[in-house]
């Protein structure tokens, strides 16, 4: 796979203007840039941006779609999977090619910032489609516009990450990225409902929200101007596609915590996907979800609180402790042991209950921690990190994309008639999530 990418030479200009953020130097790179602790100031208005732009995201997910295609296929609502499915897609290609994109931008606002605003104007304009659209191919299509739009504004932020934190600070800042992350999925959805009844008001304000946020982290967080870095040539077409991939035997720490990552990934999305069937299926006489309604709202908030608890801690710790890798492999073994609780609690709702929290705790620590790590691994920090992370991205979207058609075989193992092995499904998730973290901690040198 090819790694040539045209170089990119730091101007002298962004080295002393970033110094000048903190006096307190922490971390000198290769490419002669001083990394310095950033100010509070940067790291809370980035967590105002990331959370409403999770919000704006996540709300048409939990309920303004399904809200929107209940309206025009009230007979086909599994249409729905099609839509989800078309705006991953877009956030999929469309992250590494934005990374790369903005990893080349001059401009005197800097090279993050102006993508942060595009990209949250577009999530509006998106929503804003989307609250019109007269048919399923129009939600389709508004839906791949919002999903490129949100998705290049959480780019941006993580890319800004790259580029502005020592070390010593990122797990910090992961740990709150995860946390209001969880928060603001529920916030969105709760925003949303209110105003049920309104197409346009149930996907906008939401939007709004995120849109005033992202401003106020691109109006009040500076950035140095990229106006005086200088570039290689303009890529050739064959160029940027061959940057879609990176060579593993290259940057090998990068490529052992991709694959740790993945593997990881894929546990999650075995367990979490079925989560609600398998409660019905365990808890309910009849199997039927609307059965146990109450007991799902009150482990989704649970479950939220148990994320968000765990990505906060996990954070903090590996950056106070400066270990990374050991909280990633701890992640692992909550994950596997709460999954393999689930799958022998039977229908004792208290051992149930405590294996979804624990897998939760187990995901947050994880989510958090290893976002500290890519960081701490990325290849070629100063020049392209848009690119690694765009394509770091891939082990996210392929789990979320393949695990679910690899568990409907899983599920019919042993079993006849309308009955589902949930247990084999929970197993091969905890084996997943094991091995992921064991990979990471084994074979990933670059961070503690």
């Amino acid at each position: 796979m090819s790694d040539q990418s045209p170089p990119v030479v730091p101007a002298p200009a962004l080295v002393a203007a970033d110094a000048a953020l903190d006096i307190r130097t922490n971390e000198l790179t290769p490419a002669g840039i001083i990394r310095t602790r950033v100010s509070a100031r940067y790291i809370w208005f980035l967590i105002l941006a990331t959370f409403g732009s999770f919000a704006a995201l996540v709300a048409p997910i939990g309920i303004s779609l399904a809200l929107r295609v209940q309206e025009l296929a009230p007979e086909n609502v599994e249409v729905l999977g099609y839509v989800v499915g078309a705006g991953a897609f877009v956030s999929a290609i469309s992250t590494p090619l934005v990374g790369m994109w903005s990893d080349r931008t001059r401009s005197r606002f800097g090279r993050r910032r102006p993508f942060a605003i595009g990209g949250a104007v577009l999530g509006v304009l998106g929503l804003a489609f989307l609250a019109w659209a007269p048919t399923i191919a129009l939600v389709i299509a508004g839906w791949m516009i919002t999903q490129l739009g949100w998705s290049t504004v959480l780019g941006s932020l993580l890319f800004s990450q790259a580029d502005r934190l020592p070390e010593e600070q990122r797990g910090k800042v992961a740990g709150l990225s995860g946390m209001v992350q969880m928060i603001a999925s529920v916030f969105g959805v709760g925003v949303a409902s209110a105003f049920i009844g309104s197409n346009f008001l149930v996907f906008l304000v939401p939007g709004f929200i995120g849109l005033l946020m992202v401003g106020l982290w691109v109006l009040l967080v500076k950035e140095s101007s990229s106006l005086e870095m200088e570039f290689g040539p303009r890529p050739r077409v064959g160029t940027v596609i061959a940057n879609l991939v990176f060579n593993p035997r290259r940057y090998s720490d990068f490529g052992w915590n991709w694959l740790g990552r993945l593997l990881f990934n894929f546990g999650v999305t075995f367990a979490t996907t079925f989560t609600t069937l398998f409660f019905a299926a365990r808890l309910s006489e009849g199997g039927q979800v609307a059965d146990i309604g109450g007991l799902i709202v009150i482990l989704s908030l649970l479950g939220v609180v148990a994320t968000a608890g765990g990505a906060f801690l996990g954070g903090f710790l590996s950056d106070k402790l400066k270990r990374r890798r050991i909280f990633v492999l701890l992640a692992g073994f909550g994950f596997t042991a709460g999954a393999i609780v689930m799958a022998f609690g039977g229908s004792n709702a208290v051992l149930l209950f405590t294996g979804s929290l624990v897998t939760s705790l187990g995901l947050g620590i994880f989510s958090a921690v290893d976002q500290a790590i890519v960081l701490d691994v990325l290849p070629e920090r100063d020049t392209e990190a848009g690119r690694f992370l765009g394509i770091n991205n891939y082990a996210t979207s392929i789990a979320q994309a393949l695990a679910p058609i690899i568990a409907v075989p899983l599920l019919l193992i042993g079993v006849t008639g309308a009955d589902k092995n949930y247990g084999v499904l929970f197993l091969v998730a905890s084996a997943c999530t094991l091995v992921g973290g064991t990979v990471i901690m084994v074979f990933v040198r670059g961070s503690k």
